[in-house]
């Protein structure tokens, strides 16, 4: 007799998830990867007494909340008030450039809330997309003319929170956004001459870029200044506003002999021995020497570098588990983007799932000497209130999505 296989386990279990209102694969990836986090937080910090680990489960609690908060509402809501979010963005980048922002290691990113100290870029992420989805979703690109006034709007919702992100400095949560506005823009069909213009553009300001790292090298030399100690001596030569700090990671990439051993070269190097002498399956929980005996410096390794600790201590088994859960919810993203019942609410999936992306690229990248050192987190794995709860946030966007995304 032959099998009905329309009544297989299989596809019913597909059918019964095409046909639900909340989508598992998501939040299922999310939480698993914030487990191993709070793990690998806790591997990297046991030889300091910290307990960041346990702040991060309050963070994770709270994300959570969030999370099931924003997937409940309609996303069409944030259509009707895409400006105000914005606004309100804007408003926290000013406020952190106050004298109400709190300055760390150079920096001023963070605002002092009491119990806590918030970031406001996060939120700028956040507002940037609602904003740059907005206003392609309610315009239309054919013309040259429109084209060019869809350019002009986008230019100023971007270069704005960008001009003031880099003020803080933060030239690695600034070099997040222009990827999602150029997905967001590429989905849009605007006219290709654009991409390729902005290509031309991008080799243009790379190629200056290197040009200024050359000269700041050879400035260094020729005056025998020291790379770590005479910070800001290349600064007032240059025309380009960039930090002395950041040619240093830039040199530190391109020729990191010239880079004194103890100086900005130091932590891509000690990455570098902890991913490779991780083997196939790790040294064990808890017993990875880089961060145990404080060569991976510690002040990073729970952070901007916790995948150099999960890979030193879980091997390659590890990294491409985590890599795995990743791909779970980048592509999971972008087939919800397929699926959304209107372009506003494609944009937003698309758009949160590219930013994902470039944080997952950058931190991996950066751990193993692929690219120069860049402060950018990884998703749920690396410690940071503010960061985790912007992360929970925007994939409560994709779960929004996804329940509205036909009519039940």
């Amino acid at each position: 007799m032959p099998v009905d296989r329309s009544q297989t386990p299989l596809t019913n279990i597909v059918r019964f998830a095409s046909q639900s209102r909340f989508d598992p694969i998501i939040p299922l990836a999310m939480l698993a990867l914030c487990v191993i986090g709070v793990f690998f937080i806790y591997s990297a910090q046991i030889y300091m007494g910290h307990s960041q680990y346990f702040k991060q489960l309050i963070w994770i609690g709270m994300g959570t909340v969030a999370y099931l908060v924003i997937g409940r509402i309609d996303y069409k809501i944030f259509l009707s008030y895409s400006l105000w979010v914005w606004v309100l963005a804007v408003i926290l980048l000013l406020i952190v450039l106050s004298p109400f922002g709190v300055a760390r290691g150079g920096s001023q990113r963070w605002i002092n809330l009491g119990l806590f100290h918030f970031q406001p870029v996060e939120t700028a992420k956040f507002g940037v997309l609602i904003m740059a989805a907005s206003i392609l979703a309610r315009s239309e690109i054919g013309s040259i003319r429109e084209s060019l006034q869809v350019l002009g709007k986008m230019a100023l919702a971007v270069s704005i929170p960008m001009f003031l992100i880099l003020r803080q400095p933060d030239l690695g949560s600034a070099l997040v956004l222009p990827p999602m506005i150029f997905s967001l823009l590429f989905v849009s069909n605007l006219a290709k001459r654009f991409f390729v213009t902005a290509i031309a553009l991008f080799m243009l300001a790379l190629s200056v870029v290197a040009f200024d790292v050359y000269g700041y090298n050879r400035f260094m030399e020729t005056n025998e200044l020291s790379y770590t100690r005479d910070k800001g001596a290349y600064e007032t030569h240059s025309l380009l506003p960039l930090h002395d700090y950041q040619r240093n990671r830039i040199l530190s990439f391109v020729a990191p002999d010239q880079i004194e051993p103890m100086g900005i070269g130091w932590n891509l190097r000690q990455s570098l021995i902890s991913v490779g002498s991780g083997g196939l399956i790790g040294k064990g929980w808890t017993e990875g020497t880089q961060a145990k005996l404080g060569y991976l410096p510690r002040g990073v390794a729970h952070n901007d570098f916790i995948f150099s600790v999960l890979a030193e201590e879980k091997g390659f088994l590890g990294s491409v588990t985590v890599l795995g859960l990743f791909g779970l919810i980048l592509g999971n993203g972008i087939r919800i983007a397929g699926m959304a019942r209107d372009r506003f609410g494609m944009l937003l999936a698309l758009g949160v799932t590219v930013i994902f992306a470039v944080h997952v690229f950058v931190n991996i990248a950066m751990t193993i000497g692929m690219i120069p050192i860049t402060g950018l987190p990884l998703p749920f794995l690396s410690y940071g209130g503010s960061f985790l709860l912007s992360c929970c946030i925007l994939q409560g966007l994709v779960q929004s999505v996804y329940r509205f995304r036909k009519d039940f």
